[in-house]
């Protein structure tokens, strides 16, 4: 699908869209009160994916991969006012044909509301959900924020 011409997509990641990306995620369920320092080190050991318009963050993904076997999908935002505009499916259709991203034996994701999208692109329940494990720190960025202040 193409960007409509006011958009532009790239993974091209400048240190104001790291920013622009921390004042969107910091705020979401998935990442509440992340703090900058932890979120551009994920960005800087990731493959990140932008949307602008006139210079401005309106859209953002992050992969965690080897670039061999496995990708995570994560940190997917289009602005609440972006949206309806099909940009989440442009991005993905850049995420999913990236030439580091070829190959690749498993992706996963977690999402709340978005199977939607993800199913156009392949993704679907697992399989063997009993073989998955995880260790889950869901207010790590809290406690983490506290023995950061004096």
């Amino acid at each position: 699908m193409k960007i409509p011409e006011e958009f532009k997509l790239s993974n091209e990641i400048t240190d104001t869209d790291v920013i622009a990306a921390h004042s969107f995620i910091s705020k979401t369920y998935w990442a509440k009160g992340i703090s900058f320092e932890t979120f551009k080190k994920a960005a800087e050991n990731s493959v990140c994916f932008k949307i602008t318009k006139e210079n401005l963050l309106v859209g953002f993904a992050r992969v965690i991969t080897d670039k061999t076997t496995f990708a995570y999908l994560c940190d997917v935002f289009i602005k609440e006012e972006y949206r309806g505009k099909k940009l989440s499916i442009s991005l993905m259709e850049k995420i999913i044909s990236h030439p580091d991203l070829q190959g690749l034996r498993r992706w996963t994701l977690a999402t709340s509301n978005a199977h939607g999208l993800y199913k156009k692109f392949g993704f679907k329940n697992l399989e063997k959900p009993e073989v998955y494990m995880e260790l889950h720190n869901p207010d790590i960025y809290q406690k983490l924020n506290q023995t950061d202040k004096p």
